[in-house]
């Protein structure tokens, strides 16, 4: 983990970057694959993450509700 570019509770389109990723051999910014809230980071930016663990929790927006 490099850095997030995003925050907790920030809404995110889809295919906007959300954070900054490193490997041995290259660096790279990982997409979001839907559009929601960024609900809870679960990585910090110093942290080793083996490939495949999740690095955040997102949500679907919620709709708005109608008033009657």
């Amino acid at each position: 983990m490099v850095r997030w570019l995003k925050h907790e509770g920030d809404k995110v389109k889809q295919g906007e970057h959300l954070v900054e990723l490193e490997t041995e051999k290259v660096s790279y910014e990982l997409e979001s694959p839907y559009a929601g809230v960024l609900l809870k980071i679960l990585a910090r930016e110093t942290d080793e993450v083996p490939v495949g663990d999740p690095l955040c929790q997102n949500a679907e927006p919620r709709p708005r509700r109608r008033k009657h």
